[in-house]
C-alpha cells in the first residue's frame, strides 16, 4: 500500500503556517481537535514543524500577554517527511523507530499535502492484511474457482 492512498485523510489533518507568524496563532490552529502538527511554510515550501510541546514551552516563558515571538524561533528544523509514492509500511517503520507519531507528507516540490498519523497508517497497514488473508483463505479453500 502506497502513501497516496492514506491522501484523504492526511489532507484533513494538515495544518499549514507561515514562519513569521506568531505562536499565538500556532496555538489557536492546535486548539482544534486532531491538529498536534503544524507544518511551517515559507513560499509555500516546508521548512519545519512546530508541535503542542514545542507551543507549550515557548509559552511558558512569556510574561503576560505579550508573546510575540515567531514560529521559526521554536519550530523544528530537521523534519522527518514522507512522499506520496512511497510505501507505507515502510513509512510506518520509520515512524515507529523514530518514535513519531505524525508525519508530513511532501510533494517534489517540498510542499505539504498530508500529515499522516501513526494510528491511521497502523489501521490501514492492518486492514490490507486482513484483507490478503480472506483472499489466500479463499484462493486456498477454491472460492470463487468453482
Amino acid at each position: 500500500m502506497l502513501v497516496e492512498k492514506m491522501l484523504p485523510r492526511a489532507f484533513e489533518r494538515l495544518a499549514v503556517i507561515e514562519a513569521k507568524a506568531q505562536i499565538k496563532e500556532a496555538a489557536k490552529m492546535m486548539s482544534k481537535p486532531h491538529t498536534d502538527l503544524v507544518v511551517v511554510c515559507e513560499r509555500g515550501n516546508m521548512v519545519g514543524v512546530v508541535t503542542k510541546t514545542d507551543i507549550v514551552g515557548q509559552i511558558s516563558q512569556c510574561l503576560g500577554f505579550g508573546c510575540t515571538a515567531s514560529i521559526d524561533s521554536i519550530m523544528t528544523r530537521d523534519v522527518t517527511y514522507c512522499r506520496e509514492n512511497e510505501g507505507l509500511l515502510d513509512v510506518w517503520t520509520v515512524m515507529n523507530e523514530r518514535g513519531l507519531q505524525r508525519i508530513p507528507v511532501l510533494d517534489e516540490a517540498q510542499r505539504p499535502i498530508g500529515i499522516i498519523y501513526t494510528r491511521d497508517a497502523l489501521q490501514a497497514l492492518l486492514g490490507e492484511s486482513e484483507s490478503e488473508d480472506k483472499l489466500l483463505r479463499d484462493y486456498i479453500s477454491g472460492v470463487g474457482y468453482r
